[in-house]
């Protein structure tokens, strides 16, 4: 068990470290955030702050030996320099290589009776018309790593689109398009000692590839089959040995839940737990890699909505406050690019 005052180090200088810091804080711990980029709202709220590259293994080991724990915010950290700090990380950098490449992650849920999309590994021989052959139009082409919020995405109606993309230099999956009925994601949290608790699942609606609004309570649709995702869910935990918050994401089908993606880390989609949960995805999060007890997961509000805060949404922010059931979170971001997560609202409405 981490004892309080001492200091947990975070892989990334974003808003969930900035929120996950605070949690700490909270706590009595101190955070040490590690980044390459100078500019970090994660690190305004933090203790201490090593701005260096993820491939400088001499800032990194420093950076281990100045902390009690590390974890992470950012899953695009690369794995190979980790090994200076793989003995205090949580969760392990397996669970990164694996959700890192889109591939490698679809088949590790399947080892578990998850069912993804239809996929294929685009061969850069073969080319992306092999693949739509073999998977069927429509579909998404994506990068296999580094994608996230829409980026690294191209939606393909039938095969002729193919033919008017040049295929970056990354390697790249096509998948087949779903047709569902909602978005939901399981958001779990296992300690040290193997005891798993969720969240209530929320619903998820998504705009040009980003995260919109989250819900409670969600359709019956997905309330039909979160039992389904939870056990899967808790078996890649288990498989990997997780520590801390996991995040997997699911379409809700006719024929049941299917796999989308994991996040080995706190997610947007379960930023309402900070006013509706009893005890936040962030601060379990810290109980859990801390080696500290877990935090109910109950929720404790009949109905909420979470929106986020795109772009330029940011700058009328605090005019949201007139409507006492609205929670306003801005990340601290200078600069309101189009596209870009500057904070969230969270609804509660007064009973």
């Amino acid at each position: 068990m981490i004892k309080a005052g001492g200091t947990i180090g975070i892989l990334g200088g974003g808003q969930l470290g900035r929120m996950m810091a605070m949690a700490a804080a909270q706590l009595g711990y101190r955070c040490h955030i590690y980044a390459p980029d100078r500019e970090s709202v994660a690190a305004e709220v933090s203790a201490e702050f090593t701005c260096a590259a993820w491939t400088d293994e001499v800032a990194l080991a420093r950076f281990a030996d100045a902390c009690d724990v590390i974890t992470l915010e950012f899953e695009n950290v690369p794995v190979a320099p980790l090994s200076v700090l793989e003995h205090k990380l949580a969760p392990h950098p397996r669970a990164l290589e694996i959700a890192q490449d889109r591939l490698r992650e679809k088949h590790f849920a399947q080892e578990f009776g998850g069912k993804p999309a239809p996929f294929c590994a685009v061969d850069p021989v073969d080319g992306l018309h092999a693949a739509i052959e073999r998977v069927g139009t429509p579909g998404i082409l994506k990068t296999r790593a580094d994608g996230y919020d829409g980026k690294g995405q191209w939606r393909i109606a039938d095969a002729r689109d193919a033919d008017a993309i040049r295929l970056p230099p990354q390697q790249t999956i096509y998948e087949g398009l779903v047709r569902f009925t909602a978005e939901f994601s399981v958001i779990l949290v296992r300690g040290q000692d193997g005891e798993v608790r969720f969240w209530d699942s929320s619903e998820n609606v998504h705009q040009s590839g980003i995260l919109a609004r989250s819900s409670l309570p969600a359709s019956d649709a997905i309330v039909a089959q979160v039992d389904e995702a939870r056990a899967l869910a808790s078996k890649i935990a288990a498989a990997l040995g997780y520590v801390g918050v996991l995040t997997c994401e699911f379409f809700a089908t006719e024929s049941g839940p299917v796999f989308n993606e994991m996040a080995p880390r706190v997610h947007n989609s379960g930023h309402w737990s900070i006013e509706g949960a009893a005890t936040s995805q962030f601060e379990n999060h810290i109980r859990a890699i801390c080696g500290l007890p877990l935090g109910s997961t109950a929720t404790t509000v009949p109905a909420l909505s979470m929106t986020n805060l795109i772009g330029e949404d940011a700058l009328t922010a605090h005019a949201l406050l007139e409507d006492e059931a609205a929670h306003v979170h801005l990340y601290g971001k200078r600069e309101a690019r189009e596209g870009r997560k500057m904070g969230h609202v969270t609804w509660i409405p007064l009973s």
